[in-house]
């Protein structure tokens, strides 16, 4: 019940792009589906390579898109973007886009997110082209007019109203950065990918001198748009109120902990206990993604081989209440 429609046009009579359908191609193929292969999103792709993306097939296969029941419905687009100076009014450029054909406006695409609402619980528009930050605002009135998103509706755009969208050598600089994201660069530690984290990874890696993202968002659920394996695995996560019996606890590590004894030859008295040298493994997997740091030390090994211990970070505690509520 997941579904996405991934629109790319490079063949422009007048302006031709060129990493449009590269866009669209990789971005289906990553939500398709999930890290370990298992189906993710049913997608649709449109391209300028397999056929005219007109006005009319616009309208036609986005509609058709906000159609029935969804848990999640994506909508990408890779294209030309323009906001009609006349009008104040956002379009996405067709093919055969012209003067009072320009497309499909920003507006009637929002509306039909709007309204699709509850039947589709969540959906998120990603938009790579000029002056998408357009998006959510209403036609014909200012700029500086609040936005109108509905429930459950999410919208990132590769640059501002005013702004311009570049391309890159394959991909747009959005959408390559976006790529990178879904990929895995931006997944938290259980390995769930959101919209709010790509926005914050595409943020973070364009400088204050190239083109701003846009994030804009009426939600009320946690959407995940893909997932890869867990940086620290579930049943580890699921432990960390065994090991830490509340927030301040420290974990009380020993030498029977280490199995590496190479530069401690004096301990070689003390035994390797296997139960220990197990937690202590993911121990040391949970302090490589910043859920515990060693005590009186300044590596794990050392907080082992100097009999002190580890405690959670605050992220940690985070995760460790999860587990409490049985939220992992």
């Amino acid at each position: 019940m997941k579904k996405a429609l991934v629109i790319g046009i490079d063949s422009y009579a007048l302006a031709p792009l060129s990493g449009c359908v590269n866009d669209a191609t990789a971005v289906a193929q990553l939500l398709e589906t999930n890290g370990d292969g298992s189906p993710n999103f049913s997608v649709r792709v449109v391209t300028s390579n397999d056929a005219p993306v007109t006005g009319a097939l616009l309208s036609d296969v986005i509609s058709e898109l906000f159609k029935g029941e969804a848990e999640t419905a994506v909508l990408y687009f890779a294209g030309h973007g323009l906001v009609n100076p006349d009008t104040n009014a956002g379009y996405i450029v067709s093919q055969d886009g012209r003067k009072g054909a320009w497309g499909m406006s920003l507006a009637e695409i929002l509306g039909l997110a709007n309204e699709s609402y509850p039947r589709i619980k969540s959906t998120v528009i990603i938009l790579d082209c000029c002056h998408s930050g357009y998006a959510g605002e209403v036609a014909g009135l200012p700029a500086a007019n609040a936005s109108i998103i509905s429930t459950g509706v999410t919208i990132l755009t590769a640059t501002h109203r005013e702004g311009l969208a570049a391309e890159g050598q394959r991909h747009g600089i959005f959408t390559e950065i976006l790529l990178d994201g879904l990929a895995g660069g931006c997944s938290d530690i259980r390995g769930n990918i959101t919209p709010a984290a790509l926005y914050s990874h595409v943020d973070q890696t364009l400088g204050a001198w190239e083109q701003r993202p846009i994030y804009k968002a009426n939600v009320q659920t946690f959407i995940t748009l893909r997932q890869i394996a867990p940086k620290v695995p579930l049943e580890v996560l699921r432990r960390l109120p065994v090991y830490f019996p509340d927030p301040a606890s420290i974990y009380r590590l020993d030498p029977s902990y280490e199995e590496d004894r190479r530069n401690v030859a004096e301990l070689d008295h003390i035994p390797v206990n296997p139960d220990n040298a197990r937690v202590f493994k993911e121990l040391q997997r949970c302090n490589r993604h910043g859920l515990v740091v060693p005590v009186g030390a300044e590596h794990m090994y050392y907080a082992a081989i100097n009999s002190t211990g580890c405690r959670l970070t605050a992220i940690g505690a985070h995760y460790r209440n999860l587990a409490l509520m049985k939220r992992i």
